[in-house]
């Protein structure tokens, strides 16, 4: 064997056993989102509020007891918290990152019809966002918030300052810039999402 191929036999096998990274799929300065890894289990430094969206049936373990959770299901972690990764499944861990920059939001704001609020916190609120096939929620407002899509292909149209702006099925994580808007479903199947919209505020200061 040549030494060239040689070295790149080598190269190859070490790889293939370095420990494998944390499953980011959407970073940026609010939020870290990792998928069916927890790098923020336990509390460290950037990681005190966190959030477990099961995306398939799973059990989560914490504080020494055991918790069955089915898809679109989530359990809320503040500091001090810690949780084991669930050994099988399919989740996503969401983590507001502590003292992120202030929160933008539109000046006007109108609270979303239809959706279900799970968790209300100081810093930030989560709810499933559903909508079945040809209905339309009435003109709202969002603050910047992240988006994962429990069921992927949902196609919706958007009316933004009254301007019609039909919307692809986007990626499963998505983040949200503030918006108000009136949306319908025009798809074929029943929109399901997991929204953690964050609250206006001084976070550095809680």
């Amino acid at each position: 064997m040549k030494p060239e191929a040689r070295i790149g036999l080598a190269l190859l096998l070490a790889g293939c056993c370095l420990p494998a990274r944390a499953a980011t799929v959407f970073e940026n300065d609010y939020v870290k989102v990792s998928r069916n890894e927890a790098p923020c289990a336990r509390e460290a430094p950037g990681c005190r509020d966190r959030v477990i969206l099961a995306m398939s049936p799973l059990e989560l373990r914490s504080g020494g007891k055991s918790r069955k959770m089915d898809r679109g299901e989530v359990a809320i972690f503040k500091a001090g918290d810690a949780y084991e990764p669930p050994d099988s499944g399919a989740y996503y861990e969401v983590v507001v990152k502590p003292q992120h920059p202030p929160v933008k939001c539109p000046a006007e704001r109108i609270p979303p019809p239809k959706n279900t609020i799970v968790y209300d916190g100081e810093r930030f609120f989560v709810y499933q966002e559903r909508l079945a096939v040809g209905d339309t929620r009435a003109r709202h407002s969002h603050c910047q918030r992240i988006e994962i899509r429990v069921n992927q292909g949902p196609a919706l149209r958007q009316i933004i300052e009254g301007r019609d702006t039909p919307q692809e099925p986007p990626p499963v994580v998505n983040f949200r810039e503030p918006v108000i808007h009136t949306v319908t479903n025009v798809g074929d199947m029943p929109l399901w999402n997991f929204i953690l919209e964050l609250k206006p505020g001084n976070p550095a200061a809680r």
